[in-house]
């Protein structure tokens, strides 16, 4: 697993062109609904959220009781706040999740081919506290799935999780001081402290196609697979669709994984693509037992800086790439660059480096659009397979059965690009480019709520602190917060995920630092004797000043991007799947919390 990691051979390019290539490939996708052009998962398209196809609900009586803690959400994000409460010493403490099972993500998400995108020994969390190594560099999900098992049952989450149970409303008893949760089960629950850890990929989405409703085939969600219809499992063998047409909307990273194999089975498969993603090889190889063997305490924690120094800063010369793969490619080749020319002052000067760093960006493309003539046969479908825009504009996808699919006498890319999508849907079939492609079954394999409204991505109504203030209304224009992680007139709630603090490329590592400090300010309270914590508001009000200040303006890359989540598909008004960064940096962050937690007074903290 210490491999020599050399950097790419990518072709030069004429930068200027690709820019001009790059805004008319956006321009053409911007949808005028921006965000709004997908449809909530609720009302009649409720049980493509609130279905569960892997495990019956257990039948229960409404639950009424007071509880210190309820942490919202049983994936990673939820699995490390639990975990780390826990550890602090509360164990009074109830983990409520909408699935049948720890897993949140890899839970719901259990299609064929479902594999782990970045490095497992950065991802998955908690490996050395739960004595744990992954089988291979890139987990399947059912892998994945089995670790957030192991989580649980490490720490003893088991023993007071409530499953199959979705939180309705939230809201604060000024007089209990504790909050109440409602549930669809009828429950009410009284806490006094409340971590929110629904997690980025929590609500599936669908495509707002006209007639989405008369289509009288089959339909479901990546995030839901059907095996009652497929047949098969999430190695493939999907003997159910033998002959059956099936189309699958949406090219992203479920949709890359879980293509190769509907083509295997389907008679006919139809690809309905907006936008192409970037298709590199996958490059797996199972765990070497001898370098496990050698490495010492805190070893994930250094392979998680480096991943993160390649994401979001630029390796120092003889900086070894210990990750090695596609997501470091770009710094790996730019710290080549400097090598081989003198120029590692450049990094001094901002401006500098961002041009070096895009230059190298723009190549790196380039190489992947080759590796599409490479191996796709036709060139129609080629050009149509090409992705046109910068790196992480879209999520990256690694596999090397995707493309060689298009090779197939029964697989057919249908572009939709210019007319933004799907134009519509049949009672037998899905209409693009004036012309009805009749199938028996769609996937859809559109995504999740991940920056359109909160309350869209929540689905807690009413969301409501202090005086009754909605959460939605008090966020309207921007988050709110300290640190990240409290704000002002909502006692005792925590957050995890991307809104004010730092970002780092292992979003786990994230939620374990957020983790952290949830748990210092639980323990800290108690300990205390209060009944009520929350940020002052000029603390707040400096946090953000904080956030605005030291921020890096990245909304002209995000701007120029392809539309798509990641960007709020392309709004005037971006709204980053990275919230509002604290732009110094994830380690930064971790060096200012840790300083905050060791001076013991809390300062900005109010309690009560």
């Amino acid at each position: 697993m210490l491999q020599e990691c050399a950097p790419t051979q990518t072709p030069e390019v004429d930068r200027d062109a690709l820019r001009d290539k790059y805004l008319y490939e956006r321009d053409k996708r911007l949808h005028p609904k921006g965000r709004g052009q997908y449809l909530v998962t609720e009302g009649e398209f409720a049980e493509f959220y609130e279905s569960d196809p892997y495990l019956p609900v257990q039948p229960r009586e409404p639950m009424s009781e007071d509880i210190d803690v309820v942490v919202l959400g049983g994936g990673f994000a939820g699995l490390v706040a639990a975990a780390e409460i826990k550890r602090a010493g509360i164990t009074d403490l109830r983990v409520v999740e909408w699935a049948g099972d720890f897993g949140g993500a890899w839970y719901w998400n259990r299609y064929p081919g479902i594999q782990c995108d970045t490095d497992s020994y950065c991802y998955l969390p908690l490996l050395e506290e739960v004595g744990y190594m992954p089988k291979q560099k890139y987990a399947f999900g059912s892998e994945v799935y089995e670790h957030c098992q192991r989580i649980g049952k490490h720490f003893g989450l088991y023993d007071n999780a409530l499953f199959h149970t979705l939180v309705k409303s939230l809201e604060w008893d000024g007089t209990s001081k504790r909050w109440r949760i409602g549930t669809n089960r009828g429950d009410d629950i009284r806490a006094r402290f409340v971590v929110m850890c629904q997690g980025p990929f929590n609500r599936p989405k669908l495509p707002g196609i006209p007639g989405i409703t008369e289509f009288q085939g089959h339909t479901f969600h990546t995030a839901r697979w059907d095996y009652a219809y497929t047949g098969g499992d999430m190695s493939g063998g999907l003997h159910g669709l033998a002959g059956k047409k099936v189309a699958v909307i949406g090219t992203g990273a479920s949709g890359v994984q879980v293509i190769p194999h509907i083509a295997r089975a389907a008679e006919h498969l139809y690809v309905f693509q907006r936008t192409a993603s970037t298709i590199d090889e996958r490059g797996d190889v199972p765990t070497d037992p001898a370098w496990a063997k050698t490495l010492g305490p805190g070893w994930q924690e250094e392979r998680r800086r480096n991943f993160h120094t390649a994401a979001f800063e630029a390796f120092g010369p003889g900086q070894p790439d210990l990750v090695c793969d596609g997501w470091t490619e770009i710094s790996r080749n730019l710290a080549a660059h400097l090598d081989r020319t003198g120029g590692w002052a450049a990094i001094a000067d901002p401006a500098k480096f961002m041009e070096l760093r895009e230059l190298v960006d723009y190549r790196v493309m380039e190489r992947l659009r080759q590796r599409v003539d490479a191996l796709v046969e036709d060139g129609t479908t080629a050009e149509a397979l090409k992705p046109y825009y910068r790196f992480l504009c879209k999520r990256p996808c690694f596999n090397d059965q995707y493309l060689p699919t298009f090779n197939r006498p029964n697989v057919t890319l249908v572009d939709v690009s210019a007319t933004k999508g799907v134009e519509r849907m049949t009672a037998k079939g899905v209409v693009a480019q004036g012309a009805e492609h009749e199938v028996d079954c769609v996937v859809f394999a559109s995504g999740f709520e991940i920056t359109t409204d909160l309350d869209r991505r929540f689905g807690i109504r009413p969301f409501a602190g202090r005086d009754g203030v909605s959460l939605y209304d008090r966020w309207a224009d921007g988050y709110r917060t300290l640190h990240g992680i409290t704000t002002h007139g909502f006692p005792n709630l925590f957050f995890t995920g991307f809104l004010q603090g730092g970002v780092t490329a292992s979003t786990t590592a994230m939620f374990e630092q957020q983790a952290r400090h949830i748990a210092y300010l639980v323990g800290g309270t108690l300990g205390r004797g209060a009944a009520t914590v929350e940020p002052a508001a000029d603390a707040q009000a400096g946090w953000c000043r904080t956030v605005k200040e030291t921020a890096i303006d990245n909304s002209n890359f995000e701007r120029e991007c392809t539309p798509g989540y990641y960007n709020g598909e392309g709004e005037k008004r971006i709204r980053s799947h990275l919230g509002e960064p604290y732009w110094p940096g994830f380690y930064a962050m971790e060096d200012l919390l840790r300083a905050w937690r060791d001076a013991g007074d809390m300062e900005g903290m109010v309690h009560g």
